[in-house]
């Protein structure tokens, strides 16, 4: 734990297994604490592998406290998005070739695997744009009722904020670690549950450089920033902030980037953290 941190000027959490429990709620400590630490001029930035879609889950929890979310980095730093506005501020896509390269090796290094392809639109439910599209058999690892089933021409053909590889019965870990020695510079890779699903986006593309592009463009403040995370793609935004924590419940990857290691999503780690201050 480095002792000398604090208090944040910034909060950046991700969401599923560190700022809501298992039933998906932001706790009544949690609110409480965040919104004692928006008095203070301290605000909370969403920092999650979910799609702009969503966010509203989260955000609308605390759309009537004084700790309302403006901004959201999604697609683990794909996309940063404004949550009050509704608009889409910065993407990092693939571009087709590089997709149709990475969905080539993973149907050569993980036989039998699912594509599906996360797409970014102006907004969050842009009607013009298909969000999420997979090859037939694709078997989600959540539920997805946003998803169409496509050729995998279909799915690569677009530009396309992540790439996911779905393997049911493989752990993400191993799929992770057959194909990033293949990757070069094609893409990043990651996972944020290791049910069997990957997810690949443009290098140097993760939750840190999302938050890094915020505060440079937007009135957000992270000259002390305060990260909190879970699993491996958290593990640059862990790096990144001037204070990493990670969950008790944690990956091991994660728990070695983290500076200190708190108490579990249903134990309300988040909250016992920023209690020091707020």
């Amino acid at each position: 734990m480095t002792t000398a941190f604090g208090p944040p000027s910034l909060i950046a959490s991700d969401v599923d297994g560190t700022l809501i429990d298992d039933d998906d709620r932001v706790t009544d400590r949690t609110v409480a604490v965040l919104t004692r630490a928006r008095a203070e001029g301290v605000e909370l930035v969403l920092a999650t592998g979910r799609p702009p879609r969503w966010i509203p889950q989260i955000t609308d929890q605390l759309a009537d406290t004084p700790a309302a979310v403006r901004y959201a980095v999604c697609a683990n730093g794909a996309i940063v998005y404004d949550v009050a506005a509704d608009r889409v501020l910065h993407v990092a896509a693939l571009q087709p070739a590089a997709l149709a390269q990475i969905a080539q090796l993973c149907v050569d290094l993980l036989p039998g695997c699912g594509l599906a392809a996360e797409r970014a639109g102006a907004s969050a439910f842009d009607a013009a744009t298909e969000p999420f599209v997979a090859t037939p058999g694709y078997e989600h690892a959540w539920l997805n009722p946003d998803h169409v089933y496509v050729s995998r021409d279909e799915v690569v053909g677009e530009p396309a904020v992540k790439l996911l590889a779905r393997m049911p019965g493989m752990s993400s870990h191993a799929m992770a670690a057959a194909v990033a020695p293949h990757l070069g510079d094609l893409a990043e890779v990651t996972f944020s549950i290791d049910t069997g699903l990957v997810e690949f986006s443009v290098p140097a593309t993760h939750k840190a450089s999302g938050l890094s592009w915020l505060t440079a463009e937007c009135d957000v403040d992270g000259s002390a920033t305060i990260a909190f995370g879970d699993m491996p793609n958290d593990i640059e935004m862990l790096r990144w902030a001037a204070h990493g924590v990670a969950m008790g419940h944690g990956n091991p990857a994660a728990l070695d980037a983290a500076d200190e290691i708190t108490a579990s999503n249903v134990d309300d780690g988040v909250a016992k953290v920023l209690e020091r201050w707020f």
